[in-house]
């Protein structure tokens, strides 16, 4: 899993990183390892995991994990 850095595009569901930093309390690296070592592999299990286990809301959950699962990185 590659690392990610800001910024990100202002558009899709990297355009909600900057907020799930602020609200969460990690970084969007540290929630892509939390993802990467949850043993799911399913996208709607792992936004349920989130929201469960870390009080994440479904937009931000939904948009982390869509990211994450296709393994994106962020472009200068």
């Amino acid at each position: 899993m590659a690392e990610l850095s800001a910024p990100w595009p202002k558009q899709g569901p990297a355009s909600y990183f900057a907020s799930i930093e602020q609200k969460y309390g990690r970084s969007i690296s540290e929630w892509r390892k939390i993802i990467a070592g949850c043993d799911l592999d399913k996208h709607m299990v792992i936004v349920g995991y989130l929201k469960s286990e870390y009080g994440m809301g479904h937009g931000h959950s939904n948009a982390l994990v869509g990211w994450t699962l296709a393994d994106n990185k962020a472009k200068p």
